[in-house]
């Protein structure tokens, strides 16, 4: 079982309270996003469930608190891709990816056959064959970003926690990546959580969504209970209207000048 609880978790840095009584429940196979304006905690919660922020407060994973996993059992069940990561020098694209597969391998510590063939179906849908060979200092922004994305999908863990995943992303690549995550979860049952500040995309795969704003839940539920003009302007500070997309799902559109707009729908 994949299924995520966590049960009033606060955290924050030092002396400084970032996050209080945070609670929340993802099923197995779930997809979550975590929005909210800047500084409203949303990397800081991907980080304490990850357990790499002291916090208080329960983290389970199939009713089972995480704290009490060693460190490999762990990355068999959750896998965590930071905004920001550290790239350790001297590696491949294929190298760094490959990392993904350490929880899976046996007593020898080497990769087999099984393990090259994720990686290289990963490569593939990442757009990332052509850059297999290439040192990860060599890469772009947006192509350090997909080989980081990379690496924790080749992990294949029950819990996948994205933090910004598609910054640094055209709109072919975002679309791209955020299939494959949506293929794995359907395929193998992954649980997702993300975080994102593009509105609409979140509303488009995560069948729900959590608020933050100030450290605490604002608001919680789908992505039609969430994205309102209301919500949009209480705690964004924004001017926009809600149009309903192709799919049914909420497309947030801003709007220059004068008051919150109203929410309409546009056929498609």
């Amino acid at each position: 079982m994949n299924d995520l609880r966590i049960s009033d978790l606060t955290a924050g840095y030092r002396r400084r309270t970032v996050l209080t009584e945070i609670s929340a429940h993802v099923p197995g196979g779930g997809w979550l996003g975590i929005i909210g304006p800047n500084g409203s905690g949303k990397s800081t919660l991907l980080k304490a469930i990850a357990g790499l922020l002291r916090h208080e407060g329960t983290v389970l994973i199939g009713g089972r608190p995480l704290h009490d996993t060693g460190r490999r059992e762990r990355a068999r069940l959750l896998g965590y891709a930071p905004q920001i990561p550290q790239l350790p020098p001297g590696l491949t694209v294929t190298d760094y990816v490959l990392l993904g597969r350490t929880p899976h391998l046996g007593p020898l510590g080497r990769e087999g056959r099984t393990d090259r063939e994720v990686v290289g179906r990963i490569l593939e849908r990442l757009d990332l064959t052509r850059l297999a060979t290439r040192p990860l200092t060599e890469l772009s922004g947006g192509e350090r970003q997909r080989a980081v994305l990379g690496r924790a999908l080749a992990q294949r863990a029950g819990v996948l926690l994205l933090d910004e995943p598609t910054t640094g992303l055209d709109i072919g690549h975002a679309q791209a990546l955020l299939d494959l995550v949506d293929e794995l979860r359907r395929e193998l049952g992954t649980t997702v959580v993300t975080t994102l500040h593009d509105l609409t995309i979140s509303a488009q795969y995560a069948e729900n969504l959590l608020l933050l704003a100030d450290g605490r839940v604002a608001v919680h539920g789908t992505p039609a209970e969430v994205l309102t003009p209301a919500v949009l302007t209480d705690h964004y500070d924004a001017r926009a209207t809600v149009l309903t997309g192709p799919d049914g799902s909420p497309v947030v559109a801003p709007v220059r000048g004068g008051g919150a707009g109203r929410s309409s729908e546009v056929g498609g």
